[in-house]
C-alpha cells in the first residue's frame, strides 16, 4: 500500500466514521477506487489499525466523560457512572458475540466487494429515514435499550452499515434523546475496538511488514487528526441538523456503488 492512498484513506476514515454514513463501507469504495488489491486479512488489519485512530481520538474529544466515568467507578459505589459502564458493557455483548464467533466469515466482506457495500448503504439510508421521523424525546438510555443498540452495532461490522447511523437511529426509534443517543453511540465503540486491539495483540495477529509499517503509521495519523475534527464537528451537527441530509447521501453513493461493483 502507498504512503499517500493510506493518508486518503486514513481520512476517510477519520471524517466517515462520527458520520453516520458508514466509514467501513467509505474505506473500501476508497480501496476499490485506489485500485487497492490486499488480501481481505491484510485490507480487515489496516480498518482495525483505522479504527483505532478514531477510537482513540474519541477518547480526547470525550476525555472529561471518560474521566467522570474512570473516577465514578473507582468510588466502588453504585452511582451514575457504574450504571453507565454496566450499560455499555450490555451494548458490547452482540459485536463481540459476533467478533470472537465469525471472525473468519466476516474477513471475505473486506475484500472490495463494492456492490454489496451499496446496497448496505441503502439500508443505513433507511434507518437514518426512519430515525428522522421519530418524535425526540429527553429519555435516558436504559439497560433493555443499551442491548438492542448493541445488536445494530453488531450488524454494522458489516461494511456499509453506518455503526453511527445504526446505533444512533436505533436509540432514536427506541425514544431516545438524539445528543445521549451520539453520546452513547460515540462512547460504547472505544471498549470494544480496544478489546479487538488487545485480542490481535495477544493472538500475534497484529504482524505488519516492514514495508507496510510507515505507510499504516501514516494512515492512523490522518484518521487521528480528521476523526477529531470530525467528532467535535458532529457533536455540534445531531443537535441541529436532520438525518435525512445524510440519507440521502448514503442512497446516492448506494446507487453509485452498486452501479460500479456490477458494471465498472
Amino acid at each position: 500500500m502507498e504512503i499517500i492512498d493510506a493518508i486518503i484513506l486514513g481520512i476517510i476514515q477519520g471524517l466517515t466514521e462520527f458520520l453516520p454514513v458508514s466509514s467501513s463501507g467509505h474505506l473500501e469504495l476508497g480501496k476499490a477506487i485506489l485500485g487497492d488489491n490486499s488480501i481481505p486479512e491484510e485490507s480487515l488489519l489496516f480498518t482495525v489499525v483505522l479504527h483505532f485512530a478514531t477510537a482513540l481520538s474519541t477518547i480526547v474529544v470525550f476525555r472529561q466523560d471518560v474521566w467522570g466515568i474512570l473516577r465514578g467507578l473507582l468510588q466502588f459505589k453504585w452511582n451514575e457512572e457504574t450504571r453507565f459502564s454496566l450499560k455499555i458493557i450490555i451494548s458490547m455483548i452482540p459485536a463481540a458475540s459476533i467478533g470472537l464467533l465469525f471472525e473468519e466469515q466476516l474477513e471475505v466482506f473486506f475484500g472490495g466487494n463494492v456492490a454489496f457495500v451499496g446496497y448496505m448503504l441503502m439500508i443505513t439510508a433507511l434507518l437514518l429515514y426512519l430515525a428522522d421521523k421519530a418524535k425526540d424525546t429527553q429519555k435516558e438510555v436504559t439497560y433493555l435499550n443499551a442491548f438492542i443498540i448493541g445488536v445494530s452495532q453488531a450488524i454494522a461490522i458489516l461494511p456499509g452499515i453506518s455503526r453511527s447511523g445504526a446505533t444512533i437511529s436505533t436509540s432514536v426509534l427506541l425514544g431516545v434523546d438524539k445528543t445521549k443517543a451520539a453520546r452513547f453511540s460515540f462512547l460504547m465503540v472505544v471498549p470494544l475496538i480496544l478489546g479487538k486491539m488487545a485480542k490481535d495483540i495477544l493472538g500475534g495477529e497484529l504482524q505488519f511488514e516492514s514495508e507496510q509499517t510507515l505507510a499504516m503509521g501514516c494512515g492512523f495519523i490522518a484518521a487521528f487528526i480528521a476523526g477529531l475534527a470530525a467528532c467535535t464537528w458532529m457533536i455540534k451537527l445531531v443537535k441541529k441538523s436532520k438525518l435525512t441530509y445524510f440519507a440521502i447521501y448514503c442512497f446516492i453513493v448506494g446507487c453509485i456503488a452498486i452501479g460500479f461493483g456490477l458494471w465498472g
